[in-house]
């Protein structure tokens, strides 16, 4: 098992991401921005679409390395628990608020959001971690994406039938138009971090928790870096093929979106381990910043 103090190339991707999202909210000029910074209008991927799922991503990541080293050190998965739910409501009331300050125009409440998103992609990654296992979360994982799938391209919905995978006209829309009420929907009437939608980014969290788990279990940082690669070559590979029968779509979070996301987000994570905790290249001036193998 691996024993480490803090994993430096964890916080290095977590700052890229947050420091990407800054800048795909603020690019200068909403008139005159990059492709890159715009996000694909419906299928397929631009650089933007990865930013959410890496995050939730490194969410899944930091509650196994987190709550493992809570556990360790004598708290018990009530407190742990507990804890969290008090830090969700917090993430979750916050991204409502943003909705409506500084202008208090409650007009503009929102029920869906992307801190909603991730506070509830945090707790069910938190709950899962605490009380299943490793294999337990993996089928949980499959299943939810396997069940997504069916259930998109199989049920009919009012209007426009079964299979229809278009803005406004699938079933995770139609879902998030019956469970959600119209005043708490944004104006289109639909949402790209809607109810239905959140469960298949669940499994981006959860697979970040096995991310986790195959950083602490395995016995030397080489084998982390290989283990870490080639789980994330195989989740693209499978990824695009699934793309062809259920296609790469970020807002309504496709099963094969997860899995290319996902496993872009491994290969990356794997890189970065290697060039920093492995290879070294990081600041001086925070020695203490490392993976260090047991003896």
């Amino acid at each position: 098992m691996i024993e480490f103090k803090r994993l430096t190339s964890l916080d290095v991707f977590r700052g890229i991401i947050i420091a990407a999202m800054i800048l795909v909210n603020f690019p200068g000029s909403w008139d005159a921005m990059y492709a890159p910074l715009k996000h694909s209008i419906w299928e397929g991927l631009t650089p933007t679409d990865y930013i959410f799922p890496f995050f939730i991503f490194i969410v899944g990541v930091s509650v196994t390395l987190s709550f493992s080293k809570q556990i360790e050190m004598g708290r018990t998965k009530i407190q742990i628990a507990l804890k969290t739910l008090w830090r969700t409501v917090k993430i979750f009331s916050l991204g409502m608020a943003i909705r409506f300050l500084p202008t208090l125009d409650f007009s503009r409440i929102e029920l869906p959001g992307v801190l909603q998103r991730i506070a509830i992609v945090f707790l069910a990654c938190a709950l899962l971690f605490l009380y299943s296992n490793w294999k337990t979360q993996l089928y949980i994982g499959m299943g939810i994406l396997i069940v997504y799938w069916l259930s998109m391209i199989r049920i009919s919905i009012p209007e426009f039938g079964e299979g229809v995978l278009e803005p406004g006209k699938n079933l995770a829309d139609w879902i998030d138009g019956v469970v959600i009420p119209a005043f708490l929907l944004n104006k289109k009437g639909f949402d790209s971090e809607g109810f239905y939608s959140t469960f298949p980014a669940i499994v981006s969290g959860i697979s970040g928790l096995y991310a986790g788990r195959i950083v602490l279990k395995n016995n030397n940082k080489e084998q982390i870096i290989i283990n870490l690669f080639v789980a994330g070559v195989l989740l693209v590979l499978a990824g695009y093929i699934w793309g062809w029968y259920f296609p790469i779509i970020k807002k309504i979070w496709t099963s094969s979106y997860v899995l290319v996301t996902s496993g872009w987000a491994y290969i990356i994570f794997a890189l970065l381990i290697w060039l920093i905790d492995i290879q070294g290249i990081k600041k001086a001036q925070n020695p203490g910043l490392f993976l260090e193998a047991t003896q």
